[in-house]
């Protein structure tokens, strides 16, 4: 599932091709065809994002909510566009531009109080200009709950995924089966700083990269990454090797029900 930085990449993109000019809607697959009709030809006024929720305003007339979910997939290309296949849930199409959208969880037209409610029951986003991170602390001080386990949490901290949890715990040095009433505000605030960070910088490279520069390929002398997911990282899907810093075995676990990577050596109680 995309996390976070994918989205606001995905937002700022839709921003810039098409915010602000009329936009030809479709469904060619036909499940978003009455709502489709409803938009065709209305200016895309607003484009927002909250976690792993991207929001496409169109004036007077409501937001297009998406998640994409474990499948969807954003695609853009330039105008003419090719005839769509029977998968396209939504086209986006001006005389530049097109988007097309695949397989998502969920594609709804909603209202303004629709919206509303969905952020209310999302926790803060780190790319989100309005938050500090305050509403998260003020649960995960009071939680017996790992903090692994609550920073997947979409109520808790909005964004977050797999690669995020696992990557800033580690270069925090945190166990992530500690509970989070046990992490200092200090540590929280030095969490809640980097998240935004890296996530901005994933926003910037539309990939995560985690490694700090002393630990880089080239900087250390060894093999850079090959995987399908992109960029350096220091413990994600990297069990059973070893650690960049220590040299311990990274290890692995299901929590949450996704599969957790740490470094015992680096994360120690």
């Amino acid at each position: 599932m995309p996390e976070g930085h994918t989205i606001h990449r995905l937002a700022a993109d839709h921003r810039d091709r098409f915010a602000g000019r009329p936009v030809r809607v479709s469904s060619p697959q036909g499940k978003f065809s009455g709502s489709a009709a409803l938009l065709d030809g209305r200016v895309l006024g607003g484009v927002d994002a909250h976690g792993k929720h991207l929001f496409l305003g169109f004036e007077s007339t409501g937001w297009v909510h998406i998640h994409l979910g474990l499948f969807g997939k954003l695609g853009f290309g330039t105008a003419p566009a090719p005839p769509p296949t029977d998968t396209v849930r939504l086209r986006l199409l001006t005389e530049e531009h097109h988007a097309d959208l695949r397989g998502p969880t969920t594609c709804a037209l909603i209202t303004d109080a629709e919206k509303q409610a969905i952020h209310d029951r999302l926790g803060p986003d780190p790319l989100r200009r309005d938050e500090d991170g305050e509403r998260a602390w003020l649960r995960i001080s009071r939680s017996r709950i790992t903090v692994a386990a609550l920073l997947l949490d979409q109520k808790v901290v909005a964004g977050v995924g797999n690669v995020y949890r696992a990557e800033v715990l580690f270069r925090h040095g945190i166990d992530p089966y500690r509970p989070g009433r046990d992490l200092t505000r200090r540590e929280w605030d030095a969490i809640w700083t980097d998240l935004g960070e890296l996530m901005r910088e994933g926003v910037r490279n539309n990939r995560i990269d985690t490694v700090r520069p002393a630990h880089l390929p080239e900087a250390m002398g060894r093999p850079p990454r090959v995987d399908d997911h992109g960029g350096e990282v220091y413990v994600y899907r990297r069990a059973r090797q070893a650690c960049h810093i220590c040299g311990t075995e990274i290890r692995t676990a299901d929590l949450s029900s996704r599969n957790l990577f740490w470094c015992p050596g680096c994360q120690s109680r």
